[in-house]
């Protein structure tokens, strides 16, 4: 039986995401191993109301900031090659990166 290493990509940019999940398709395939995914998760929004006013005195006005948050599954064999591979990827700081063996 083949472990299976389960990876979870989460940032706010979409083209940092498309650069990692290039990077990990080239991995899988310079070790030949099966890859299934990138999967889409949908996309979190995050929104934050802020006073305009810094005192707190006048008319209720408010400003709506938002941040969206993509997220990525990919599947991939564990083997020992393709492991280590993984973890010498450099990973930009945007991004956070989960790996779970199942």
């Amino acid at each position: 039986m083949v472990q299976r290493a389960r990876i979870r990509l989460l940032s706010t940019s979409v083209d940092s995401l498309r650069n990692i999940t290039e990077e990990l398709h080239n991995i899988s395939e310079k070790a030949g191993i099966d890859m299934k995914g990138p999967i889409p998760f949908p996309t979190r929004k995050v929104i934050i109301p802020v006073r305009k006013s810094p005192c707190g005195n006048g008319t209720q006005t408010w400003e709506h900031y938002e941040m969206k948050i993509h997220k990525r599954l990919i599947d991939l064999d564990a083997d020992e090659k393709a492991m280590h591979l993984l973890m010498r990827l450099t990973v930009p700081d945007d991004i956070r990166i989960e790996v779970e063996l199942a």
